[in-house]
């Protein structure tokens, strides 16, 4: 069941504190640069001793730290003062409340999350922090769908990589001892003849596939649903990912919604069970409401998913629960609220 994280108060571990501001700065898409600080700093201080770091708080010597600077030096002392460190109770306060109003019982009802992000492609960190992340919001699994190969601004995955990461996936689910499932995915780039972007030897050891459209976004219309539609046709795509493309806010600008058939597109999903997704990236809100609308209309299953960058992006979902509520989408047609196993099930074709 996913939920706020609760506040921290004190005492404090100064890497929780760490941990935590970068997770508000996030949630409210602060610069990476500030967010990076907190973060370098929580992992300088889980790797010392904290005989040491004690030492150097008493000797007034934090700042000495690579990495640290006079922000994080003051959370860090605070901490291990006994104190809530100042900015953490203020971030809490302005950044720590709902998302939005609404849907707050869909919210609730989700139990995990198709569509997330490591620094193994184009998200800000480590597999494991996400994972320790989605398990502190009261998630049950996460899917890591990191890129593709050709998306290669985003250091898509190549064969290899890819290989590579699904054994630490293993590990990391293993580690837990079925408290949490962290599951083998992918965002699979729809090539431009509605390909997918990794080898089917590749696709077929994932646990769920999302298919998104990252190139050739003016594509007129008539070429754009063919490619769109034999995508969601391939037996190994489970969700159609940010279907139209659009940019509607954010610091990358606007863009307009790519254009194609969409009752033909979602009548493609609803024939071969492939779930629509409700991006709930505040810049992408993709689909819009009327096409959320027709989705739900032609039967289709949907995923509620955050398409978190980093693991304060990952509470991004509520967003999409308000839209799905107010639109009418019964929760049972909503994939990220099952357990993993049926989850898996389905998406291998169960």
């Amino acid at each position: 069941m996913a939920a706020l994280a609760e506040p921290l108060t004190a005492p404090v571990d100064p890497v929780d504190a760490l941990r935590r501001i970068a997770f508000l700065l996030e949630r409210t898409r602060a610069g990476s640069y500030r967010v990076e600080a907190f973060r370098k700093a929580a992992a300088t201080v889980a790797a010392l001793d904290r005989a040491d770091l004690a030492q150097r708080h008493t000797a007034g010597t934090i700042r000495e730290l690579p990495g640290i600077g006079k922000a994080t030096a003051g959370v860090i002392e605070e901490a291990l003062g006994g104190e809530l460190p100042a900015y953490l109770a203020s971030l809490q306060e302005s950044a720590g409340q709902p998302l939005t109003s609404g849907g707050e019982s869909l919210y609730a009802a989700l139990a995990g999350d198709c569509h997330s992000h490591s620094n193994w492609s184009d998200g800000g960190s480590p597999i494991e922090e996400m994972v320790l992340t989605a398990v502190e919001t009261g998630h049950d699994w996460l899917v890591l769908t990191d890129h593709s190969p050709q998306l290669k601004v985003a250091r898509g995955l190549s064969a290899e990589r890819l290989t590579r990461q699904i054994a630490i996936v293993d590990a990391i689910t293993s580690s837990l001892g079925g408290s949490f499932r962290l599951l083998k995915g992918i965002e699979v780039d729809i090539l431009d003849d509605g390909g997918l972007d990794q080898t089917p030897a590749m696709l077929a050891q994932l646990d769920v596939v999302v298919a998104s459209v990252h190139s050739k976004l003016r594509m007129n219309a008539e070429p754009m649903t063919r490619r769109m539609v034999r995508a969601v046709q391939n037996p190994r795509v489970n969700i159609l990912g940010h279907c139209t493309g659009r940019l509607v806010t954010g610091n990358r600008g606007t863009r307009p919604q790519s254009e194609f058939d969409a009752r033909v597109v979602f009548t493609a999903c609803q024939e071969n069970a492939v779930a629509v997704e409700i991006n709930s990236r505040p810049e992408r809100c993709d689909p819009p409401d009327e096409l959320l609308t027709l989705a739900r209309d032609l039967g289709c299953l949907f995923a509620i998913d955050s398409d978190a960058h980093a693991p304060g992006q990952l509470d991004f979902t509520a967003l999409g629960c308000e839209r799905a509520e107010r639109l009418g989408i019964a929760p049972e047609r909503i994939v990220t609220t099952w357990p993993a196993e049926r989850l898996v099930d389905w998406a291998r074709g169960g």
